[in-house]
């Protein structure tokens, strides 16, 4: 409570500190490793095999900091979120529906997760022109409120296939050669953090 309470020019100062000072003690972990390996005394022998390539001073130390702490941290996020491999054209309540599942495996939990899909393929259209990218919005529930997700345990994702969809007028053997993409969005806030 104490740094909500602060003026923002403190609780900016603090938020910057906090990412320039650990930036800087990881930097100076690596210069250590460096010096006391002995790689700033071999810069320029190339027999010499480095711990860490490139790193030639305190200044490249911070920077390989920087760059290795801003690749590391969101990776974690997509190994806990999960799309079935495959998507499925099956009856269900007596409708033609694409399907696919979705699941999210963290323990704490996405709310107020909501998802859509857009189809992405080339289209020529009735005056000549191609489209190399064309995206169209597969309905996923949006009028009924379907797409609002509740996501503790998987759940099965559905596009009916009517008069409105774009694989209305697709055969089984087209789709098989078609070349298309469908684009899933899964968006929430995580419950920990909001």
């Amino acid at each position: 409570t104490t740094l909500v309470d602060l003026k923002w020019r403190f609780s900016l100062l603090v938020f910057i500190l906090a990412y320039a000072v650990t930036w800087l003690f990881f930097g100076l972990i690596w210069w250590f490793i460096a010096y006391c390996r002995g790689d700033l005394e071999h810069l320029e022998d190339h027999a010499w095999t480095p711990c860490v390539n490139n790193l030639n001073g305190f200044v490249s130390d911070f920077l390989f900091s920087i760059q290795t702490e801003t690749t590391i941290g969101p990776n974690k996020r997509a190994e806990t979120l999960v799309f079935s491999s495959h998507a499925v054209v099956s009856l269900r309540d007596d409708r033609l529906c694409l399907m696919f599942r979705v699941g999210d495996l963290r323990d704490s939990h996405i709310v107020e997760a909501s998802i859509r899909a857009k189809l992405i393929k080339s289209k020529q259209t009735q005056e000549g022109e191609f489209i190399p990218l064309d995206q169209t919005d597969l309905s996923v529930g949006f009028e009924t409120g379907d797409d609002r997700l509740f996501l503790v345990s998987p759940l099965i994702i559905s596009h009916e296939i009517d008069e409105r969809s774009p694989f209305w007028d697709v055969s089984r053997h087209q789709l098989e050669k078609d070349d298309f993409e469908i684009v899933v969005i899964l968006e929430g806030m995580v419950e920990a953090t909001g």
